[in-house]
């Protein structure tokens, strides 16, 4: 039988945890909002003793903002319409409100990332899926809350919580596990077991609620017979089980919210029961949170690949001569070969050459990376944009991967410029007919973007795990190299590096790298003493519907226009994890001068 704890003045066990008076009003969520107290209790939504919204109110959660104010939502249980609210100088307003069509939301929890400037809303279902809105975007509130990602988690999930601090999303399987997400939309889908079951674990029942102390210690309710674990951090910062609280004179209780007083309040949804708890807890976790990094938004994004998972690889731009708008994206696809996009991001070509990887271009000659035989995959362009193949050419590379192109004006000749994963490099003179080997260069391990300065004959080279190499581009240059940017010193790029793209903007020469390891992008002065002059990400365009770019492999940029939307030239990167909706891999671009105005 359940029944309210405060009619009875029944006392709970105390281990670590220490029972209180129990509340006086029946209520299913409480949580302090500034000095001021909401509830959510059989009449609806309170403030104080302010009424909010009539209704019949579930998963109330809050999330203070950076700004001072506190965004906090609720779902309507007869009608699965979620509210969203803002609390700001003691006043709250609507956000908007609407029914969730998509699911029966189980809980909902709120994410932060100072990183990003965007606040999020998941939204976990309890068969098997859940959803990340986008609420707000640097200071600007959306109008109507955009879907930024599918997530498929278990089919029993009953709970969730975001640790602001790390950016993790901790989400409650039943009575199976407690599982920890990435929180930020554009992070690898992988996920962490934190909890399990008995005998693996100390989880025994279904768990109903999830909740952070403020030491960063993690708390699970289990509804019934109710008990709330505690997981603490040991001396590595890893959650791991520390202790069962049993919760006595109640049969369940579905919630647990901190209140204004440090103490947690335990309720159950049919406002049969509540307690208060107080778990002992270290010292508050310092909440140092990542600096803002500069963002810009994709205009543009080409088709899909039809095929998923590890595809698309590298982009590269023909610029028509008379026509910017009838300009070409090219982009390989590591299984099957080469796609020829038009400038509203269509497929227009695509040539099953086999496995390609890296591409480039200069004048009316692509040159490619074939894996299937280490060979060089050469391409004619018309004066159409319209490619065809031209002369292959066998490398005795044992793993051919990164390649780029150049050209000599002093005599009017192309390069190719290729390497293994051995860390081998090799320059080949090239034509639509064929080519040569001119020379050999070597970095000590896996190399992969390159990207050649035509008119300073300079070579870039990124070693993926070490630095950006530089070397002399002749055919006759030396064949030594030097370091000029390296990880070690950056703490803004994270191996691996991958893409490399240098462009010439403004009489600056500037080198762009693809950060892989931290979804992010730098641009560094072209020339010593190599100073970082932007550190940026790609994020939502919320505008045009558009996801951003991470887990990126090749770039490139040009300065020429591109006709309409990218008249000062564009960024383009492969973007490795696509959504809005999740798809196939694709290539994103951003018009130049967005990155431009980054600049320091």
């Amino acid at each position: 039988m359940k029944f309210h704890l405060s009619l009875i003045a029944s006392s709970l066990l105390c281990l670590s945890a220490c029972a209180e008076s129990a509340t006086d009003t029946p209520v299913r969520h409480q949580v302090a909002l500034g000095t001021q107290q909401l509830k959510a209790d059989a009449a609806g939504l309170k403030l104080d003793q302010q009424q909010l919204e009539a209704g019949t109110f579930v998963h109330l959660r809050t999330q203070p903002l950076a700004d001072g104010t506190t965004v906090f939502g609720a779902m309507e249980a007869n009608t699965q319409e979620l509210y969203l609210w803002h609390y700001a100088d003691g006043e709250v307003s609507r956000l908007w409100s609407g029914e969730i069509t998509s699911r029966v939301v189980e809980d909902l929890c709120f994410y932060q990332s100072t990183e990003n400037q965007q606040l999020s809303v998941f939204l976990l279902g309890g068969r098997g899926g859940a959803e990340q809105w986008l609420l707000r975007q640097e200071a600007e509130w959306l109008a109507q809350p955009l879907v930024i990602r599918d997530m498929a988690v278990p089919y029993d999930s009953t709970a969730c919580a975001v640790d602001q601090a790390e950016g993790g999303l901790y989400i409650a399987e039943g009575d199976q596990a407690i599982w920890r997400y990435e929180a930020e939309p554009e992070a690898e889908e992988g996920r962490d077991l934190i909890a399990a079951r008995a005998p693996f674990g100390a989880i025994e029942n279904e768990i109903k609620a999830l909740t952070w102390l403020a030491d960063g210690s993690l708390l699970a309710l289990e509804e019934e017979p109710p008990r709330v674990l505690v997981l603490r951090r040991n001396a590595d910062n890893v959650l791991a089980f520390s202790e069962a609280l049993a919760i006595e004179g109640a049969a369940a209780l579905t919630d647990i919210e901190q209140q204004a007083d440090g103490s947690l309040l335990l309720t159950e949804e049919d406002l049969t029961a509540s307690a208060r708890l107080t778990v002992s807890q270290g010292e508050a976790r310092s909440m140092t949170l990542p600096a803002a990094v500069n963002q810009v938004s994709a205009t543009l994004e080409t088709e899909p690949s039809p095929r998923r998972g590890d595809a698309i690889d590298d982009p590269a731009v023909w610029v028509h001569p008379q026509q910017p708008a009838q300009s070409r994206i090219l982009g390989t696809d590591k299984r099957t070969g080469l796609y020829v996009y038009d400038m509203q991001g269509k497929i227009v070509q695509e040539l099953a050459v086999g496995r390609l990887n890296n591409v480039d271009v200069r004048g009316q000659l692509a040159a490619a990376s074939l894996r299937d035989d280490n060979s060089l995959q050469l391409f004619s362009i018309s004066a159409r944009g319209e490619l065809s193949l031209a002369a292959n050419i066998p490398t005795d590379l044992a793993e051919i991967y990164g390649l780029c192109m150049g050209h000599d004006s002093a005599t009017d000749t192309s390069y190719v410029y290729v390497n293994g994963k051995s860390g081998r490099i090799q320059q080949y003179r090239v034509s639509a007919d064929g080519g040569e080997l001119v020379r050999e260069l070597q970095v000590p391990s896996q190399p992969e973007g390159c990207a050649v300065d035509d008119a300073g004959q300079r070579l870039f080279v990124g070693e993926e795990d070490v630095a950006v190499w530089l070397f002399d581009a002749a055919a006759d240059g030396a064949v030594e190299g030097a370091q000029i940017i390296t990880v070690a010193e950056h703490p803004e790029l994270v191996d691996d590096i991958e893409g490399v793209a240098y462009a010439v903007v403004d009489d600056q020469p500037l080198l762009f790298v693809s950060s892989q390891g931290n979804d992010s992008y730098i641009v560094f002065d072209g020339a010593a003493p190599w100073s970082l002059r932007s550190h940026f990400r790609i994020r939502t365009n919320v505008e045009l519907g558009l996801d951003g770019a991470s887990e990126t492999d090749g770039i490139e940029v040009t300065t020429l226009s591109l006709g309409t939307g990218f008249e000062q030239g564009a960024f383009m990167v492969q973007d490795g994890r696509n959504r809005m909706p999740e798809a196939g891999q694709n290539i994103k671009l951003v018009p130049l001068e967005q990155i431009l105005a980054t600049m320091e």
